[in-house]
């Protein structure tokens, strides 16, 4: 019976400690807040630039660590900055899709970290890539030459 008293005790001590705690430490750590999760090239040439950025902030209390970007194929590449980001401080992330692929862009990047509101963020990029011109002239990315 004392086994019993005493393990019923050490339960809701602990949920009475769980609770102590309250909302406010699941307000403790780093948070990643994005300034968009879509980006839309429209339609773009074929052989254009395909580099988006997709710019964060931290809006937690501690230091914000990316641990890692991947694209959801190899035509899509992200790089981000690989030191912490303190709180408040912003930072960017760079996605580059080869543009040398005609036809419809759906792709995600998926970006983990140690945010506590999402340590896996996924942002999409999305458009259309034309076709390569059908006389065999190179497609210069910078426009048409005036």
């Amino acid at each position: 019976m004392k086994t019993i008293l005493f393990s019923l005790l050490l339960v809701v001590s602990a949920t009475n400690s769980l609770f102590a705690q309250g909302p406010m430490a699941l307000d403790n750590g780093a948070k990643i807040t994005m300034n968009k999760e879509v980006h839309d090239y429209g339609t773009v040439k074929n052989g254009s630039d395909g580099s988006c950025t997709f710019e964060f902030k931290n809006t937690g209390n501690a230091p914000l660590i990316i641990s890692s970007c991947k694209g959801s194929c190899g035509c899509t590449v992200p790089t981000w900055p690989h030191e912490p980001i303190a709180p408040g401080e912003t930072g960017v992330i760079t996605v580059k899709y080869d543009t040398k692929r005609a036809g419809a862009i759906n792709k995600s990047v998926t970006i983990s970290s140690n945010a506590t509101n999402t340590p896996e963020q996924i942002v999409r990029i999305k458009g259309n890539v034309l076709p390569p011109p059908e006389d065999g002239t190179p497609v210069n990315s910078a426009g048409p030459a005036n």
